[in-house]
């Protein structure tokens, strides 16, 4: 057999030029911040977004009639003026989140972290609040009174209960 340096040669570069590609291409995955999802003004009639993470994203405005939201991280999002009525929001984490506006009629909030929220025209008729966390959610007077009319449970995150976030008496 003989020996071809040229050959190893170009084998071994080629080589360390894809194992460079692959390298560079990993950290650039991982160094790249991700971008908020932006669903402003969508549809998003019965979608399942359950267990996802989707901090920081805009529903501005977006259709969530029915939508399932249960057990997402939604910490920062804005649902300005979003229609989520009859949506799954059990267990979701919703800190810090916007929520001005939006139509939150009927929706499944057991057990979710609303903590820091921005809810003061928020509309929660008929919504299920067992075990949901207030914690320093801007709310209206007559909004906080009927929510203490329903309130009860306990978060099983916060430890805290629905009642004493809401400042009931």
């Amino acid at each position: 057999m003989k020996f071809r340096p040229r050959k190893r040669i170009s084998t071994i570069l080629l080589s360390l030029l894809l194992f460079a590609v692959v390298c560079v291409t990993a950290l650039g995955a991982i160094a790249t911040p991700a971008l908020a999802e932006d669903y402003t003004k969508e549809s998003l009639v019965g979608v399942d977004f359950s267990g996802k993470v989707l901090t920081d994203a805009s529903f501005t405005k977006a259709n969530l009639r029915s939508s399932n939201l249960s057990n997402t991280d939604l910490s920062g999002v804005s649902f300005f003026g979003a229609n989520l009525e009859s949506a799954n929001l059990e267990g979701a984490n919703l800190r810090n989140a916007t929520l001005d506006t939006a139509r939150i009629t009927r929706a499944n909030l057991t057990n979710a972290v609303l903590e820091g929220a921005f809810a003061v025209y928020t509309k929660f008729e008929g919504a299920i609040i067992d075990g949901a966390d207030f914690t320093d959610v801007l709310l209206r007077p007559d909004v906080q009174k009927t929510l203490c009319k329903v309130a009860k449970g306990k978060n099983p995150v916060t430890g805290r209960e629905t009642r004493e976030t809401l400042g009931c008496p």
